[in-house]
């Protein structure tokens, strides 16, 4: 499954195929959106087998918030909370399942219980991150955060974001290739909403297509987040779905392999239509 994975993000690289669908599946009770709907594994079962009839291309389980002041939660209780998800997906489907966590213990078995690919928010910076990685061997996606959760918004600064986030791959991608990643695994996450003010989102995704240059494929995970909110006036998450629909689409047309998401059906329709027109009408 690790090979067709592969095969999947690096054809929506080149433009082959609609940008892969990541639908979120937080087994946490804090996550902003979404905290503690899904939080038990027969809830979160439930919920990952109806993105699969909505047409999700990747399940991304995670036991950990990373929201805005969010607190750290030990490697344990993190275990308890996805290991036992992750099992019962496997044991349904064969879509291919993401571990969302930056702690090398819970790569190991996330990947052991099923997981084929790793979303770290770090970027592979914790300690012994890199080494699970080269030893698991399969698609990892680094994520830049300029701070951590709990500190991430107070008052983050740049020189040019874009070219910032340039320079923080730069140099994680040659960290990888010394600790054996083969460049192939990789995917970019610029990381909206992570150490960002509303201004350094809206030039990230206005000028998202720079980070093109790098060679690998990029994700775009800007679902219901708050820039949404402060551009349509909806403080609900829940309200936001057609602001991140829109996101979606507009991170589509600037390169975005995958798009990682709460809502997955409209998602889906919005781009197929982006794809009819982008990939079979575009004279």
């Amino acid at each position: 499954m690790t090979d067709s994975l592969i095969e999947a993000i690096h054809s929506a690289q080149r433009g082959e195929r609609r940008p892969l669908v990541m639908g979120i599946v937080n087994v946490t009770p804090d996550s902003f959106s979404d905290g503690g709907r899904f939080d038990r594994p027969d809830r979160a079962l439930a919920h990952a087998l109806r993105l699969v009839e909505e047409g999700v291309d990747i399940l991304d389980v995670g036991g950990e918030s990373t929201r805005p002041g969010a607190e750290p939660v030990g490697v344990d209780e993190e275990l308890e909370r996805v290991i036992p998800v992750i099992e019962r997906i496997r044991g349904r489907v064969d879509v291919p399942i993401s571990i969302d966590t930056v702690k090398p213990e819970v790569m190991r078995r996330a990947v052991a219980a099923g997981a084929t690919m790793i979303n770290d928010v770090l970027g592979l910076r914790a300690e012994g991150a890199m080494a699970a990685a080269a030893e698991l061997q399969v698609p990892v996606c680094i994520m830049h955060m300029q701070g951590e959760p709990r500190t991430m918004q107070k008052e983050p600064r740049y020189i040019d974001v874009v070219e910032d986030i340039r320079s923080f791959f730069g140099e994680r991608l040659q960290a990888c290739r010394e600790a054996g990643v083969d460049d192939s695994l990789l995917v970019l996450d610029p990381g909206f909403g992570f150490g960002k003010t509303l201004e350094h989102n809206l030039q990230l995704l206005a000028r998202f297509d720079h980070l093109r240059g790098l060679g690998r494929p990029l994700l775009a995970g800007i679902s219901r987040k708050s820039m949404l909110g402060a551009l349509t006036g909806k403080s609900d998450p829940g309200q936001r779905v057609a602001a991140s629909v829109a996101a979606a689409v507009l991170a589509a047309g600037r390169g975005a392999a995958i798009v990682r998401l709460h809502d997955v059906d409209e998602t889906v329709d919005a781009l197929k239509i982006f794809a009819a027109v982008e990939h079979d009408h575009r004279g």
